[in-house]
């Protein structure tokens, strides 16, 4: 109860300083994300339960009628996340994952630093497809049972979860945020990527964070005696096969659908109705690979969170609440555009340290949409940059469940991971703001 009590205290008092500035609708509004984000943040409810609380919460307080509300828990982007992780059920199911994991595990040498990066890419890899949670899970164990060297075993966690969130903004279903993006560019009408498209875009960001932050892991950690690893990959199952047949098909379909213009106008198909069509394939006789008892791994609650998200997005729009932040942020319009999004990015960055990396994404992209339109801004440019830096979350446990999942290990303290985060946020947010300036703003105009 002293959690909730929390969460009702700091919304009061949010709610009470936000009267002060904006109307009572919109202060209404900064007391009930305030109150989920507190809860979101300390767990003083399932995450599922606070995700469901708008349903009640926003019709009883005048923010959104029911009617406007519900509809953001049935987005067509949600069905892209349940095909997607359909497959995923799949893979795990058939532990193709582990052979995947191993295999990529071994194309790097047995040093600290081999090590080092083997756990960052496999971890980045997985996890643009796979949830970054699960994934930090599988490959956990890996990096702890690889030395008993505790400095060595710090590295290797950290390495795993910052590569598993490095990793998350890869493709569009790597991570709840970019789901979240989607889904705003649907609501107001912005075009958004294809899936391969998005690949394309943030590849960049991707490669220069793997080169750097392995290394800069391992810097102090050269000449660290380790064991040698052992290589469990083995032939490929029955089902296993079958499952890697079926994710080929779905690669070589994403790429024939994908237009490339002016040349190729793609095949014109719905990739949400793709990654569902794929993900429901898996139950078709003499596939067998997915029972429907299987759904009872579905991540619900992380549906919930979507629905929770792009309601809170589209309050923030409808009461005019990003509006009016956006106003109060005119006055940096006039910096040059580098200036604008290195702030907008470490904003985020820092922002998402200390709270839901989705609820954040949901409260900032009307906010920043709107800053956007009113200062000449590309559209496009700001809202990635805004989703990706909400995924730059290195410093705390809290941040992410990556880091919280590597602080459960018991063997990293929170001063550690906060010390090396710190640097690798810094980096993450130049990264993003280079590559925005030099190669999204060419694309996007």
């Amino acid at each position: 109860m002293k959690k909730i009590a929390l969460a009702f205290a700091v919304a009061l008092l949010l709610y009470f300083l936000g009267s002060l500035v904006f109307s009572q609708v919109q202060a209404r509004l900064i007391g009930v994300v305030a109150f989920l984000v507190v809860l979101w943040s300390n767990e003083g409810l399932p995450l599922g339960a606070v995700s469901l609380l708008p349903l009640i919460l926003f019709p009883a307080l005048g923010i959104l009628d029911l009617n406007s509300v519900t509809p953001n828990y049935s987005k067509s982007i949600i069905f892209l996340f349940i095909g997607g992780f359909l497959l995923a059920i799949a893979m795990q199911k058939s532990r193709l994952h582990e052979i995947l994991a191993a295999k990529l595990l071994s194309f790097f040498p047995d040093t600290p630093r081999g090590i080092i990066y083997s756990l960052a890419i496999t971890s980045a890899v997985l996890s643009s497809f796979l949830s970054n949670t699960t994934v930090t899970l599988m490959i956990m164990p890996i990096a702890l049972f690889l030395t008993d060297n505790l400095k060595l075993k710090i590295r290797f966690l950290l390495a795993t979860a910052y590569g598993a969130s490095i990793g998350g903004i890869f493709t569009p279903i790597g991570t709840p945020p970019n789901l979240i993006l989607l889904g705003f560019m649907e609501d107001v009408g912005v075009s958004a990527p294809t899936f391969l498209e998005w690949m394309m875009l943030t590849f960049p960001v991707i490669a220069a964070m793997l080169i750097f932050v392995p290394y800069f892991l391992s810097l102090s950690v050269q000449g660290e005696s380790i064991n040698k690893r052992e290589n469990s990959a083995k032939g490929l199952s029955v089902q296993q096969k079958k499952l890697a047949a079926i994710l080929a098909a779905l690669v070589v379909l994403l790429l024939l659908n994908a237009p490339i213009k002016p040349f190729y106008d793609g095949l014109g198909l719905n990739e949400k109705m793709i990654l569902l069509g794929f993900g429901l394939l898996l139950f078709l006789p003499g596939i067998d690979l997915l029972k429907w008892e299987d759904f009872k791994d579905m991540p619900y609650e992380i549906i919930f969170l979507f629905g929770a998200g792009f309601t809170i997005a589209a309050a923030f729009i409808k009461t005019g609440l990003a509006s009016s932040l956006a106003e109060h942020f005119g006055v940096f319009g006039s910096l040059p555009l580098f200036v604008i999004l290195f702030m907008v990015a470490l904003f985020v960055s820092f922002s998402t340290e200390i709270t839901s990396n989705t609820a954040l994404t949901s409260i900032a992209l009307p906010v920043f949409y709107e800053f956007a339109k009113n200062n000449g801004v590309e559209p496009h440019i700001i809202l990635f940059i805004a989703t990706i830096s909400a995924s730059y979350a290195f410093m705390l446990p809290i941040a992410t469940p990556p880091n919280a999942i590597i602080m459960s290990s018991r063997v990293i303290k929170v001063a550690q991971m906060a010390k090396t985060g710190f640097w690798i946020n810094i980096y993450g947010v130049t990264v993003v703001s280079i590559v925005a300036i030099f190669f999204w703003s060419g694309y996007f105009n």
